[in-house]
């Protein structure tokens, strides 16, 4: 079942009925300020950080789900009012529409002859959120409405905002100037910042004291304001401080009334905070509110978002036979990269963003899919990710994006967190050709006392692993690998412990069979680095300490059929036969694969049949086989899950893209884009209902066959399932490599494929790539003409003119 569908050309999606499965939300934003936005404008707003600058409030696993928090409209008509997103007010719409866009959402709702727009959106470098609103009378009589405004503040940090009450309703203050309401809570003391909430019309009346406006016992279905169609004028003094504006709107038929509000966040310097005693210095607020003072500046700011879109997506142009691979590559995969990129998995409908802020490996992965639209952005993360990294190698789990400190309450001593530092450095050097990031002095732990080149922070993430070996060569798997269910060295048998941040082990004996095939894959790719600059000595040692890693994998590594997964604290084997349970795992199957392990041997091809056999369904690939049924105590989380769910079994869509890519090495396209388009969102529309999550967006993990609800989708937008997505088919599948020396052209593509073509912008030219598969081969390269010329092997050249160059690949 739909609710609703694909406008390509418009690039959106377009939600026909505001009771969808699940709340479908886009996220507005791409540079400081942040919001979420949801089918029915709910959601909220932060700057920078999810957690220490959270601006609107919003309460998840709500009841009802869709009343959170938002940013609410509300029309009143002599005793009738409704929503024009249908929530909060619940009223039946004539009716509806939302429209998901990229960085902006529309929403139309009609009642009683009124239809309503309204187009939420954050303008480029900008720090707020503008609502451009459009009101029309389309009925045959007078209207004489009012408009009402919502929304609702969060005392800055959100965790202490959740609990703190006995301070907190204390806090709160407000100040409201004409058509604006301030939010100056601890402004007086330690904050330099506020928030404001405006309209560009003057206002018959304003709340900001939620109680005054809702009622004591009310709710957002039915605000005391709105149902007197009066506000209160109330000016909040601690309690729950909010923003309401009500505007009066007078409509002859066809009469249209628009309007601009604007959500905005402010930073004061600290010797400037006060305009005089106890009121605060508003110029920037006031500059803001000026740039958008009219519809005309809202459709200029829009226009531009729209355009600054166009141009990122130009970026990586697919033409194919297939229309859902071409909406899904050229427009949403790119977009949620995007988003990942911003947000690491800090802020979601599934992630409250007081938790994770931007993880290590999540950040590092996230760069992999979006480096090719702004490099510039991708060469800083990756020098605050290394910044966060410790001397021995390892690294801080996570960090807070508005401080980027190392979280000390998580920490480090997941060993397989090094290795994507080096992965995402190679892929902005081969995007790039910029060397130069390779010599900037980076600090450890923050300390630029301790900085060293970034090249040796890469020294010392490869060098973690073969420092920290256990009894069969393999690499410890400290506190867990990418898998952070499978806690090796932790032994909880206490209920609420951490299984992420509990050891009860000294970690001298668990070992990771995925790290060590990530080593083999990415140590491969670290030594040709080495190479490109000149250090062939370290080349040359890493080759060694590579190949000595794929030597142990297929000695200690390889259970008959398969990679085993990992060997506990009793050195005994996980993911293997001999195991009752999780026989088989996924993730060691597609790193020991993509890195050439039991390629020569048809040892990959038996791993890879096996994962067909044993984990394949029709909505993806599960993690493990068979699920756990009781908690094994020397696995840890992993076995906590119902069976089906999450680690245990769960379609975890992040690593069946491993799988594309591995079956792309050994040059099975049929079977890379199969495993492709049972999780690919575009291909799954028509089964939403099942599905529940965004049809639009990649999901963390979806319930595997032995859930009681298989095919339901969890934790959608921000997952390294974009990314590692966007790499299997760009990259593997399509096979358009950027490389040190130019862009490799090597494709793994279904046999039936008759061609397909590619615009790609890379350092400045734009390649116009043709691939044609004449003979109906899955893999190969017989012949390439570049500029009507022909070019030996596989690699386009970088010409670096800036011109468009026309190039023709026959596969053969």
């Amino acid at each position: 079942m739909k609710f609703g569908y694909f406008d390509d050309v418009r690039k959106e999606y377009v939600i026909t009925t505001p009771t969808t499965p699940y709340p479908w939300i886009n996220y507005l934003g791409s540079q400081e300020f942040f919001s979420l936005i949801s089918n029915t404008a709910g959601g909220y707003s932060f700057y920078k950080d999810a957690k220490l600058r959270r601006i609107t409030r919003f309460r998840y696993n709500n009841v009802p789900l869709d009343l959170g928090g938002g940013r609410y409209y509300y029309l009143y008509d002599e005793g009738d009012f409704w929503s024009p997103g249908f929530s909060p007010a619940k009223k039946e719409l004539d009716s509806y529409e939302c429209r998901h866009g990229m960085g902006y959402t529309i929403i139309k709702g009609k009642r009683n002859d009124v239809s309503t727009e309204v187009t939420f959106f954050v303008p480029m470098d900008f720090n707020g959120e503008v609502h451009k609103v459009i009101v029309k009378n389309e009925g045959e009589s007078k209207k004489n409405l009012k408009l009402f405004s919502f929304l609702e503040w969060c005392l800055w940090n959100a965790d202490d905002d959740d609990r703190n009450f006995q301070r907190n309703f204390s806090t709160g203050e407000v100040e409201v100037k004409g058509s604006v309401i301030y939010h100056k809570t601890e402004y007086k003391e330690r904050r330099n910042h506020y928030a404001f909430f405006s309209v560009n019309a003057p206002i018959a009346g304003f709340d900001s004291d939620r109680e005054s406006f809702i009622g004591t016992y009310g709710g957002f279905d039915a605000p005391k304001a709105v149902v007197a169609g009066q506000s209160t004028n109330s000016v909040a003094d601690g309690w729950s401080p909010c923003a309401s504006h009500s505007v009066e709107i007078s409509l002859e038929p066809g009469e249209t009334k628009e309007l601009v509000f604007i959500l905005g966040y402010v930073e004061n310097p600290v010797e400037d905070k006060w305009e005089s005693k106890g009121v605060i210095n508003k110029k920037k607020a006031e500059e803001m509110i000026a740039k958008y003072a009219t519809v005309a500046d809202a459709d200029k700011g829009l226009a531009e978002l729209k355009e600054s879109w166009e141009k990122l997506l130009s970026k990586y142009i697919l033409e194919s036979e297939d229309d859902k691979l071409n909406r899904q590559v050229n427009i949403w995969n790119q977009y949620q990269c995007m988003v990942t990129f911003n947000l690491s998995r800090s802020a979601s409908y599934f992630e409250s963003g007081v938790g994770r802020g931007m993880g290590f490996r999540d950040s590092n992965q996230d760069i992999l899919g979006f480096v090719h639209q702004i490099p510039d952005r991708a060469r800083e993360r990756i020098i605050d990710l290394a910044s966060t990294q410790l001397e021995s190698g390892g690294a801080y789990h996570q960090y807070q994006p508005l401080t980027k400190r190392g979280n000390d309450a998580i920490g480090g001593n997941f060993n397989d967190d090094p290795l994507w530092l080096i992965l995402a450095v190679v892929a902005y050097v081969k995007e790039t050709g910029d060397y130069s990031i390779l010599d900037v002095m980076t600090p450890f732990d923050n300390d630029m006392s301790k900085a060293t080149p970034l090249a040796d922070h890469l020294k010392r993430s490869f060098d973690h692993v073969i420092n920290n070996l256990g009894p069969h060569g393999l690499p410890l798997i400290g506190r867990a690998d990418w898998n952070d269910c499978l806690n090796l060295n932790c032994f909880s048998t206490e209920p609420g412990e951490s299984f992420q941040t509990t050891t009860s082990k000294d970690g001298k004996v668990a070992e990771s069979v995925m790290i060590a095939g990530m080593f083999t894959y990415i140590g491969e790719l670290y030594a040709r680095l080495m190479e490109k600059i000149g250090k062939q000595e370290e080349a040359d040692r890493a080759d060694s300490e590579v190949a000595k890693m794929r030597q142990v994998i297929m000695k200690d590594g390889w259970d008959g059929k398969w990679f085993i997964r990992a060997y506990d604290d009793f050195g005994k084997k996980i993911g293997s036969d001999e195991c009752e349970e999780g026989k088989i795992f996924i993730e060691s199957q597609g790193f020991c694969v993509m890195g050439s392990c039991g390629i020569e041997d048809g040892k990959a091809i038996e791993a890879l049949d096996s994962v067909e056999e044993k984990l394949g369904t029709k909505y993806g690939l599960v993690l493990n086989n068979p699920a756990f049924t009781k908690y094994v105590v020397e696995y840890g989380e992993i076995s906590t899950y119902p069976a089906g769910y999450k680690e245990n079994a769960g379609i975890f869509c992040h690593n069946n893209a491993w799988i594309m890519c591995a079956e792309a090495v050994v040059g099975r396209g049929d079977k890379a884009f199969d495993y492709y388009t049972r999780i690919a969102p575009a291909y799954l529309e028509d089964v939403s209902d099942v599905h529940r999550t965004e049809p639009y967006v990649y999901p963390q993990m979806v319930a595997g066959k032995d859930a009681k609800r298989f095919g339901e989708a969890k934790n959608s937008w921000l997952t390294g399932t974009a990314s590692w997505n966007f790499i299997a088919i760009s990259q593997f599948i399509l096979g358009i490599q950027p490389d040190y020396d130019g862009l490799m052209v090597n494709p793994a593509i279904p046999k039936d494929w008759n061609g397909f073509k590619v615009t790609r912008e890379f350092r400045g030219d734009v390649f116009k790539i043709e691939i044609q598969n004449p003979n109906h081969v899955s893999k190969g390269v017989v012949k390439m003409i570049v500029d009507g010329s022909e070019v030996a092997g596989n690699v386009i050249p970088v010409v670096g003119d800036g011109k468009e160059h026309s190039v023709t690949v026959i596969m053969g």
